[in-house]
């Protein structure tokens, strides 16, 4: 039995794994599924509860599922929540395929350093412009399905485009942590003696250097003037450069295994070169526990970027991501008045690393050698 069919019979691994491809997608067509802009406030529109769904009209009318414009009131004294002013002379139906405020799909632009050393965002693609959004509704009333933050803007389209920094910055940061751990720890296996000592001894040291804290002190001193792309990048690059260390040293114990092999024994024989028997050989056979290793680790990017958000030294608003969706939480009158703004981006997370390690799990015993004999 292959790798392949050995993770399709593990049930938590495939919720997983359908879990994750779902939100990889809908963070890639964010501006199409996200109803409305992230931006933008509705007017009137603070704290709205979600919407509720009407399918008849007072009048007793059946219409199909549509929702009324809907308005925040004062404060209640009695309760503390604000009186909603719902509009019923005007129904507006829900459909799939709306028009809605205009996006250009597939911009790309990066945070790259000017000549006089500033950050600037440089826009490598513009992107295709468009105003199609997957669902909405048609008339004046607006479908807020996880209602409204306290800036009037709609909660579902603020978490469905933050989903992009928060699921990206796992990736981002494993594609620059882990060729280095590759490398270094490959290299102090292969070569030992002084190189091995020298290189374990730097490793052992980032190894003690707890990481939260490196993370909160190095983005307090960040620059004040710094935009959420920019902040991205370097917490990915503080997040990347206290994450390899461990890696590194799991190679390094691999790699003093595999270059007793014969194939290593013939490579170097025939004369191939130390860094190309590396590269070639020897790192190829570390595959099976690099994939189950970055599947494991990706979670603690999303956590190391949700901590800072949370904290405000990561995503600034009005930019979203799920971490500074959650710093409302500090707020103990929304915690308690309008949960729907902390468990959302909670739940979120929550699901996300949980996928992550299901799948990571269900990967590491099916790339098990003892699991794919019995098989």
């Amino acid at each position: 039995m292959t790798w392949w069919q050995q993770l399709q019979k593990n049930s938590l691994a495939k919720f997983g794994a359908i879990v994750l491809l779902i939100f990889y997608l809908v963070a890639i067509a964010a501006e199409f599924v996200a109803p409305y802009d992230p931006y933008v406030s509705q007017p009137d529109g603070s704290l709205l509860p979600p919407t509720e769904v009407y399918w008849r009209t007072p009048e007793g009318d059946f219409i199909g599922p549509h929702v009324y414009p809907t308005t925040a009131g004062p404060v209640s004294l009695e309760t503390g929540k604000r009186e909603l002013n719902v509009d019923f002379s005007e129904p507006s139906p829900i459909r799939l395929f709306v028009q809605g405020s205009e996006y250009r799909y597939l911009k790309i632009q990066l945070p790259l350093p000017s000549l006089d050393l500033e950050m600037q965002e440089v826009v490598l693609f513009p992107g295709f412009r468009n105003n199609l959004h997957l669902f909405g509704t048609t008339g004046p009333g607006k479908w807020n399905i996880l209602g409204t933050d306290d800036q009037a803007r709609d909660q579902l389209s603020r978490l469905v485009h933050g989903s992009r920094i928060s699921l990206s910055i796992g990736l981002v940061g494993i594609i620059v942590s882990f060729p280095l751990g590759l490398i270094v720890g490959g290299i102090s296996g292969y070569f030992g003696g002084a190189i091995d000592a020298v290189l374990m001894r730097l490793v052992e040291v980032l190894m003690t250097i707890p990481s939260i804290y490196l993370l909160v002190a190095l983005a307090a001193v960040l620059p004040p003037g710094l935009s959420s792309a920019q902040r991205f990048l370097l917490i990915i690059l503080i997040t990347s450069f206290v994450s390899w260390s461990g890696l590194a040293r799991v190679i390094r114990g691999q790699v003093l295994s595999i270059k007793q092999r014969a194939f290593v024994r013939s490579a170097q024989a025939m004369g191939g070169r130390s860094l190309y028997i590396i590269l070639r050989h020897v790192l190829p056979q570390t595959a099976s526990y690099v994939i189950i290793s970055a599947t494991l680790a990706i979670p603690s990017f999303i956590v190391a970027e949700a901590v800072l958000s949370l904290i405000g030294l990561g995503i600034q608003q009005p930019d979203p991501s799920w971490g500074n969706m959650l710093s409302s939480a500090t707020n103990a009158s929304i915690l308690v008045l309008y949960p729907w703004l902390i468990w959302s981006p909670a739940a979120l997370i929550v699901l996300t690393v949980l996928s992550f390690n299901l799948l990571g799990d269900g990967l590491r015993d099916a790339l098990d050698p003892r699991s794919l004999k019995q098989g």
